[in-house]
């Protein structure tokens, strides 16, 4: 399998790793080389409730025993696409009140450029430095970094980029902007968290320009801080919502959401103002909406903090320079990218699965699903230990 999978597969770099999976459950992925696996990754942020969570499989299988795709998404009312908004709407603050179904967090974000840009009728987007939205190109285009970027250019026009935590640069925010979009936690550049009265002093000035704020969730989203949203955190609620990765469960799909009155206007002039096929698809509705109830109901997110605490109390070392993030989103300095590299083979050796953050290689990703026990942690923790003593 393994030479298939290089020989006719698309590969996205020249050191893919090959694993060859023969399942996975819980906080495990069994290899067919017999081992298992314990995973502080979760498909990078995406399996919220660990793999193969026994609600989320009955929710599938039942929902495929009644029918999969129907019709185009905005059709046809079907049982677990509403059910799934009506249960963001109600777990979320006000304005939020209506979600967009989409296929994954990229396009969401697409979608809701083109929402704000239609709702204010202005053309210019602020985004941030350093910032990663996804790989389409609208998506790309809002990302803010160059070395990713430059090869697909041209890209949109009319973006122009601040730096995360500096205030200096809302001067830029102007009655020309339709938006800002920025990650809650910056995730591609190291988990970085904002200052804490820095949303709110950004949300103060998209106000007083009449543009939208856009908070990007697609990672720190579905209870990986302790919050349903980060943005919980720090006193303030977007214009917008976008989301993904964890909300799916394991499952491919994103969504955006907004106030009744915003996201009304992608519905006239034109019409179909985003339109998609396989968006709201019911297979992946019935698979979102047990992770959220799930998510909702369970207790996990009050064991985040906990849990967040625990690594922090392990993970001392002399090889690791700091630990950014919140929750379970961490990102663990070793120093340089060949290093980080080196010590995750080796965890992956010692049979525990770590990453790197995509664009700072230097810092180790610690992203396990909510569902990881404290004991797990530790078990997880001694390897990484383990490994960093190695030379």
């Amino acid at each position: 399998m393994q030479k298939d999978f290089f020989t006719y597969q698309a590969q996205t770099t020249k050191f893919a790793a090959g694993f060859e999976v023969e399942k996975a459950e819980g906080s495990y992925i069994y290899g067919k080389d017999g081992k298992r696996y314990l995973d502080f990754v979760a498909g990078v942020s995406a399996n919220t409730l660990g793999h193969s969570h026994p609600k989320i499989v009955a929710a599938i299988k039942e929902q495929a025993e009644k029918y999969l795709h129907v019709m185009v998404y905005g059709e046809y009312a079907q049982e677990k696409p509403v059910a799934l908004c009506k249960l963001l709407a109600e777990a979320t603050p006000d304005p939020l009140e209506v979600t967009y179904l989409v296929n994954s967090g990229a396009e969401a974000i697409d979608g809701s450029l083109k929402l704000a840009k239609r709702y204010t009728g202005r053309e210019e987007i602020i985004s941030f430095k350093n910032s990663y939205h996804g790989n389409t190109h609208g998506a790309l285009s809002v990302s803010g970094n160059e070395i990713h970027k430059r090869e697909f250019r041209p890209l949109l026009p009319m973006i122009t980029f601040i730096e995360f935590n500096n205030e200096k640069d809302f001067d830029k925010i102007t009655e020309k902007t339709a938006c800002v979009l920025m990650e809650t936690i910056q995730g591609a550049a190291g988990f970085l968290v904002p200052n804490d009265d820095y949303l709110i002093k950004l949300k103060k000035r998209c106000e007083e320009v009449g543009a939208l704020l856009i908070l990007d969730e697609i990672q720190p989203g579905f209870g990986r801080t302790g919050k349903l949203f980060s943005f919980e955190h720090f006193g303030i609620v977007p214009n917008i919502l976008v989301m993904g990765k964890g909300m799916g469960g394991g499952v491919p799909v994103g969504a955006f959401m907004s106030s009744r009155k915003i996201m009304e206007s992608l519905s006239h002039s034109p019409k179909l103002g985003h339109i998609t096929t396989f968006g709201g698809n019911p297979l992946i509705a019935a698979s979102s909406y047990a992770t959220l109830k799930e998510v909702l109901e369970s207790g996990l997110m009050n064991e985040v903090a906990e849990k967040e605490k625990l690594y922090r109390e392990f993970l001392v070392h002399p090889k690791i320079r700091n630990i950014n993030g919140k929750g379970l989103m961490l990102a663990v300095n070793l120093g340089s990218p060949e290093y980080t590299l080196n010590v995750a083979e080796r965890c992956m050796n010692k049979g525990l699965i770590v990453f790197w953050q995509l664009y700072r290689n230097e810092y180790m990703r610690i992203s396990p699903p909510l569902t990881i026990s404290f004991d797990e942690i530790r078990q997880g923790c001694a390897i990484i230990l383990e490994a960093l003593d190695e030379k």
